[in-house]
């Protein structure tokens, strides 16, 4: 299989699975924090709008691959593409560690965590997250303009096939960027959940699966910077050491990409009500099924869906 067949199939699969998870965590969470707003729940609604963005821009990325490679589109969306593509992936780093620091707070310290807990900071920290990942993501804009003073400028490749002055700008800016945005963020998360469950497992009056949810959240989210995040983020120190892009950085894109996957297990362990709604759509569509597999009529399938959804609603 060609390298554009393995990064468009990858990319499909990243979508379908990614696009209906990420828009049931947004009506969950968007529920949530218009209900009863928690610090946490609102970090977690800004991971899910970061994973759209991601997703929305991807059908750009899948016909660039369908094109082997090639950017047909007009060029003035290339870096604004990249643009969204890379600063979402490095959002979704800040904000897990978010998260994970509010997590530490809410166990390591629960009655001051009580008295200091508002969702107003957790709305701060989430734009702050969100400009400083934006301001190291115009390195997009900067390096597309470098190329817009080569003459021999080609329009059908986007953001790949670097002149050695836009390396001299764009790689130390990847090393940058590694350092900051994903080594920093994996220190934190690691230090903080460990430190949940070790405080969680000291204490036996806590419920055995209270301690079976930290040690899941926590271990969700390591799983994410290790297998979506650690590839992408060697290949920029491995690059900055060898003085070029690595050919291989494509694959670990896709790693990035199944990022959006991943997230909605963490909102699982991390989210009662996701659990609930995605116990609720589970449950309604097993029934639809069973009403479907025995024949029953159309107002027979009507009363049916409608069981089951009062059922469900009183679950």
């Amino acid at each position: 299989m060609t390298r554009h067949a393995v990064i468009l199939s990858g990319y499909i699969v990243t979508f379908l699975i990614g696009l209906p998870t990420n828009i049931l965590s947004l009506c969950a969470f968007s529920i949530k924090v218009h209900s009863k707003p928690m610090p946490t729940d609102i970090l977690l609604l800004n991971l899910t709008v970061s994973d759209l963005l991601f997703l929305i821009v991807l059908p750009l990325k899948m016909h660039e691959a369908a094109s082997e490679m090639k950017w047909l589109f007009p060029y003035f969306l290339c870096p604004i593409t990249s643009f969204f593509f890379f600063s979402t992936i490095y959002t979704s780093s800040l904000l897990l560690m978010a998260v994970s620091v509010d997590r530490y707070l809410g166990v390591a310290f629960p009655v001051r965590y009580r008295l200091m807990q508002k969702p107003l900071y957790a709305g701060i920290a989430s734009v702050v997250i969100w400009v400083v990942s934006s301001i190291h993501c115009s390195f997009v804009f900067i390096t597309e303009y470098l190329i817009a003073q080569n003459t021999t400028l080609n329009t059908e490749i986007c953001y790949d096939n670097f002149s050695g002055e836009q390396l001299n700008v764009l790689l130390p800016v990847r090393l940058e960027i590694s350092i900051v945005i994903f080594l920093a963020p994996l220190l934190i998360c690691t230090f903080c959940y460990l430190s949940c469950i070790r405080i969680l497992y000291s204490q036996p009056r806590i419920c055995q699966k209270k301690k079976k949810k930290a040690i899941g959240m926590a271990l969700g989210t390591l799983l994410v910077f290790v297998i979506c995040f650690l590839p992408f983020n060697v290949s920029h120190v491995l690059g900055f050491l060898e003085g070029k892009s690595p050919a291989w950085r494509y694959y670990t894109l896709l790693l990035s990409a199944f990022n959006t996957c991943l997230d909605p297990f963490i909102f699982y362990f991390s989210s009662s009500i996701f659990q609930d709604m995605v116990k609720h759509f589970l449950f309604r569509a097993l029934e639809l099924c069973s009403c479907h597999l025995h024949g029953f009529t159309v107002n027979e399938r009507n009363q049916c869906s409608e069981k089951s959804v009062l059922y469900s609603l009183c679950m």
